[in-house]
């Protein structure tokens, strides 16, 4: 199978010192808010529990209101949301990506062009 390159570029969003978003937080939320479950979006994207913990608590931070929420665990068991903000944050972070992805779509062909293939694997 040949891997072939993404021809769309990521977002990092940098405000200040602190990372606010990009590709893997985006994704970390993306899969907290599939699982509801911080431990099992950790265990789908292959990395502990205290790792998904501090990019979740770094991006509460950063916020003014929280992008994940705790559920006190007890008979029915803990859980994680994503909440309103974190949606909101989600649907911004998206639509900025699209509108890069836009704006420089024939230079990222271009650029593209000037690398390797990528191996074959």
């Amino acid at each position: 199978m040949t891997k072939t390159r993404e021809e769309t570029p990521t977002l990092k969003i940098l405000l200040g010192a602190a990372v606010a978003l990009g590709p893997g937080k985006v994704a970390l939320l993306e899969v907290v808010d599939r699982t509801g479950s911080i431990t099992g979006a950790a265990r789908e994207m292959g990395m502990s529990y205290r790792r998904a913990w501090k990019l979740i608590d770094a991006m509460n931070g950063d916020f003014k209101s929280p992008l994940v929420t705790k559920n006190a665990g007890g008979a029915g068991g803990g859980g994680a949301r994503v909440t309103d903000a974190g949606f909101d944050a989600l649907k911004r972070y998206r639509s900025m990506e699209d509108k890069a992805g836009q704006a420089v779509r024939q230079e990222i062909l271009d650029f593209a062009a000037l690398l390797n293939p990528p191996p074959k694997g």
